[in-house]
Formats: C-alpha cells, sequence, structure tokens
C-alpha cells in the first residue's frame, strides 16, 4: 500500500513533468536549426562535437533494494555500456545502489548525489551544473546519462542517452523555412539565446530523468510488493491444506481406534 501510494504520486511528477521536457528540447532543435544556417552555432560551446577521449557517465539507481529486477537491470546495462566505451571514463552515482555497484567494481566515481522521495528541481540543479561544468572545461569529451524510464507500471525502460554535447532534433529544410516565416526577433543573438538555454536545459533533462527513475522504482517495488504478497497467499494456503490434511487424518486414525475397540468389546 505505501508503495502503491507513492507510485501514484511519482507517476503523477512524470506524466506533468513530460510536456516541459519535450517542449524545451522542441525549442532548443529550432534555434540550433536557425543558428546552424547562420553559422552561429560553433559558438555554443556545449553543442560543439570533439573528439572523445574521456567519457562521463551518470548513474540513476534507487536507494533502497526491494524493487524487483530494476536494479540489477540498471547495473547490467551500465556495465555492458562501461565495457564498450573506447578511452577512460568517470561516473557519477545518483542514488545509493548506484554508488555501490561503483565502488564493488572498482570505478572512478568522481561524485555521488541523494535525491529526497520528492524531487524538485533545486534538488538536481547541483547535478546539472556540474556535468556542464566538466564539459565546458573540456576535462570530458561527453556525458552519458543511464536510467531507468518509465513507460507503465508493469514496463521500465534502462535508457542511456548522450547529454553532451547536445544533439538538438533535426529539422528539415521545409520546417528551417517555416521558422524563418515566423519572423522573431532574437537579442542579442541566437547563439546568445542558445548559451543561456542549452545549461536550463540539461538541468530541465536531468531532473526529469530522475523523476522518470522515481517512478520506475516505485512502479517496481509496488509490483514486487504485489508478487511477494501473492506468492505469501499461495504459501498460507498450501501451508493451510497440509494443516487440514494432517488434522483430518489424526481425526480419522483416532476414530479407527475408537471403532476397533468397539468393535474387540462387542467379540
Amino acid at each position: 500500500m505505501i508503495a502503491a501510494s507513492k507510485m501514484n504520486r511519482a507517476q503523477n511528477a512524470v506524466r506533468e513533468g513530460r510536456p516541459y521536457a519535450d517542449r524545451i528540447r522542441d525549442v532548443l532543435g529550432d534555434l540550433a536549426a536557425l543558428a546552424a544556417k547562420d553559422e552561429d552555432a560553433q559558438t555554443v560551446d556545449l553543442l560543439k562535437v570533439r573528439p572523445v577521449n574521456k567519457t562521463l557517465v551518470v548513474l540513476v539507481t534507487p536507494d533502497r533494494g526491494l524493487a524487483g529486477a530494476l536494479v540489477g537491470n540498471l547495473q547490467r546495462e551500465t556495465a555492458r555500456f562501461i565495457q564498450g566505451i573506447e578511452g577512460d571514463f568517470s561516473m557519477i552515482a545518483v542514488g545509493r545502489k548506484g554508488e555501490r555497484f561503483v565502488a564493488r567494481t572498482g570505478q572512478d566515481l568522481l561524485a555521488s548525489f541523494s535525491v529526497p522521495d520528492r524531487p524538485t528541481l533545486d534538488d538536481t540543479v547541483a547535478i546539472g551544473r556540474m556535468l556542464v561544468d566538466e564539459y565546458s572545461s573540456e576535462r570530458v569529451d561527453r556525458v552519458v546519462l543511464i536510467y531507468a524510464k518509465f513507460i507503465n507500471t508493469a514496463v521500465q525502460e534502462i535508457n542511456a542517452r548522450q547529454l553532451l554535447p547536445v544533439e538538438p532534433p533535426k529539422r528539415d529544410e521545409d520546417e528551417v523555412g517555416k521558422l524563418e516565416e515566423l519572423d522573431y526577433i532574437y537579442e542579442p543573438s541566437i547563439s546568445a539565446v542558445l548559451e543561456s538555454l542549452v545549461p536550463r536545459y540539461i538541468e530541465t533533462q536531468v531532473y526529469h530523468s530522475i523523476l522518470e527513475a522515481f517512478a520506475s522504482e516505485h512502479s517496481a517495488r509496488m509490483i514486487a510488493m504485489q508478487n511477494a504478497t501473492d506468492n505469501a497467499n499461495e504459501i498460507v494456503e498450501g501451508l493451510t491444506l497440509d494443516l487440514n490434511k494432517a488434522r483430518q487424518e489424526s481425526i480419522t486414525a483416532e476414530l479407527l481406534d475408537i471403532v476397533g475397540g468397539v468393535a474387540a468389546l462387542e467379540g
């Protein structure tokens, strides 16, 4: 019941946050398409693609267990991903399970974060700013976020998505033409707006990914607890049946003894 209550609250937070996360991604795609046509995008550091010498992996996991196969699936996907990385890498753990996984496997843990059960944007801003600082200072050349995306109560999908460098949604020629027809004025310039927008985009994506992870965690925990309850009920039913059989056998044996004694007396 506790897991179900937390699950409903987490699922509502994800559903309410998705339109904002999707919309800021669309706006970023529109601006990047216009800036690329004006050759201004090259001035935005967080959009620049450079050779990958070091990767930063951000792993979002629950703080607690009893969530079915969710933690194991996250750890397996992370292990598979880091095995395919070319060059050096370091990790940031969000959640105690991820921190213990990194320590147990002997990976380079750059930082660890813990967020409350009801996270707000203020609780996750520090994570986004650290990612931006690491990439802007060229200490890392790529940032990848691994988390559990909430699909529905029974399904959680493990995602590994690149946060930096930012890959805006692509726009074709017709879409760019329609954007230019809108005749918006960007002050002081499109590149300046992008410089301000991209860090906010990273913070929003990190926050929403953590919301997705929380919804996945509570959903998986509710399903696991429901399965545990069902299994316990089956065990109780089986034990009750065994007890009834044993009691019936005892009663039958006593009746046979009584009938045998009566028959012996009559004989």
